[in-house]
């Protein structure tokens, strides 16, 4: 489980994983967060970190033909047999397969780390992959290559016999290229494009809730200006305004005046500033207390939470309804006043930057596990994590979330990842300039993450790390972790 604040604010989003709630046991016990205020995270378990030896050679792809050479980096892993359990174990030749990671930020970069681990995986690719990835050695990054248009993803992967492709980012799925992959015969780790309306339409999900008696915020939609702000008048402030549809992060407004919401209300449906995403809004009751981000693995039938098992049942009447395989991503607000959760919102893949922090715990063959998920076979499988603790810090371009510079250049990333052994730095939107140098391409732009026997001790190297980093152009906030550690003193 991770615990998290809101997006709404200045500050880049930010996570920590840690062990230590694996003993709390009531909502009253969740680390307090600061509202609306920052982005935090938290995660349920022991955490896990594994060296990454990478490969000093490389392998450069020009023009639209690959060549067969990109394969011979990958290949010269040991031969491991996976148990059902998920874990690699000597014995005979297992399953081994090419990955086409879809996406190119910080999840991508921490997925294809993990599955670089994997010894499932002969080579690992991500389209359009960034310049972190890329150089790292973590995956064969592919930019020309079109996410958008499915017949370019299954030519790829016929071409190079690619036997998992595992999508990362939400508009690819609510779009259905996992419904094209999977009707090509390519094993897809991502929800159909009707599952995927989970996280593509906040109606949608409200309407779930409705129907199967799922907690979450009184709300009300509409497509008209006017009745949406006589319902808002009704209610009072503070109050949220949702846009329906995707809107890249930016399409919720919580409101703390009446006015916020009229202009709110105004930007989405009069001006159209989020387009066919804020044909209708969501208007929906404040609720005040400690989020809370749930992900579980799943097959169409089964889950698998981050440390146990459960049955996973389809929504609809007699168990029919749409298959989701996927993550499934509950954001829930443990309501202060009542100390009950209720949800606010499905997302239908991994979380960033929490992927982060549970991509460097997990021990499990990565591969084996999606690839489970993909053919309904999560059942009896269970993951590895180990123990200690993991916290990322996100640092992002100065402006961030508002308008900020591009091309920036960050200098000594390879210092700050010889901090220590367990320093990974995961890179969201960067590329290489013309000297070589790595520059800024996005808002948030790198996740240093790092592991620890301990929150404290994990905190500490995240931050080591971070003091190495030479970009003046870059900011992060310096208190992760405070309030889990608030013996400490945290400048």
């Amino acid at each position: 489980m991770a615990f998290t604040t809101n997006n709404l604010s200045p500050y880049p989003k930010l996570a920590i994983n840690n062990g230590i709630f694996a003993s709390r046991s009531s909502p009253t016990s969740f680390f307090p967060s600061k509202s609306f205020l920052g982005t935090s995270s938290f995660s349920v378990g022991s955490l896990s970190f594994a060296i990454n030896h990478r490969s000093s050679s490389r392998t450069h792809i020009n023009g639209s033909r690959w060549s067969s050479t990109v394969f011979r980096c990958f290949s010269l892993k040991s031969e491991l047999s996976v148990s059902s359990d998920g874990h690699g174990s000597h014995g005979a030749s297992a399953e081994r397969v090419v990955v086409l990671v879809i996406g190119g930020g910080g999840r991508e970069h921490a997925l294809c780390y993990a599955l670089q681990r994997s010894p499932a995986c002969d080579a690992i690719f991500c389209a359009p992959g960034n310049a972190g990835i890329s150089t790292s050695g973590n995956a064969t990054c592919i930019p020309d290559l079109d996410i958008s248009d499915s017949s370019a993803v299954i030519s790829f992967c016929r071409e190079w016999s690619v036997g998992l492709v595992v999508v990362g980012p939400e508009a690819p799925l609510v779009s259905g290229l996992a419904n094209d992959l999977v009707m090509a015969g390519i094993p897809t780790f991502g929800p159909s494009a009707e599952a995927a309306a989970l996280e593509g339409s906040k109606n949608f999900m409200k309407t779930i809730c409705d129907k199967y008696g799922i907690p979450t915020a009184k709300y009300q939609t509409f497509s008209d200006a006017s009745a949406a702000k006589q319902y808002i008048k009704e209610q009072g402030a503070p109050i949220v305004i949702k846009a329906d549809g995707l809107a890249a992060g930016k399409g919720v407004t919580v409101a703390m005046t009446l006015e916020e919401a009229y202009e709110a209300v105004d930007s989405m449906l009069v001006e159209g500033v989020f387009g066919s995403a804020g044909c209708q809004v969501i208007v929906e009751e404040f609720l005040e207390g400690e989020e809370a981000s749930f992900f579980a693995l799943v097959d169409g039938e089964n889950a698998i939470p981050l440390e146990s098992a459960q049955d996973h049942k389809r929504v609809g009447d007699g168990d029919t309804g749409c298959k989701f395989v996927g993550v499934l991503y509950a954001g829930l607000m443990i309501e202060k006043k009542s100390g009950l959760p209720k949800l606010i919102e499905y997302n239908v893949r991994f979380g960033d930057p929490e992927s982060q922090v549970l991509m460097v715990r997990l021990e499990s063959d990565l591969a084996k596990v999606l690839l489970a998920a993909c053919r309904g076979e999560l059942k009896g499988v269970s993951l590895k994590w180990s123990p200690g603790s993991a916290m990322v810090v996100v640092m992002a371009s100065k402006g961030y979330p508002g308008s900020y510079e591009k091309g920036t250049v960050i200098r000594d990333l390879e210092e700050a990842e010889h901090v220590a052994p367990s320093v990974k730095i995961f890179h969201a939107g960067t590329a290489l300039d013309s000297d070589g140098n790595f520059i800024a391409t996005g808002g948030r732009v790198l996740g240093i993450t790092a592991n620890g026997k301990d929150l404290e001790e994990a905190r500490d190297k995240a931050y080591q790390a971070v003091e190495e980093i030479n970009w003046p152009g870059g900011f992060y906030r310096k208190d992760i972790g405070w309030r889990a550690l608030s013996s400490k003193a945290i400048c």
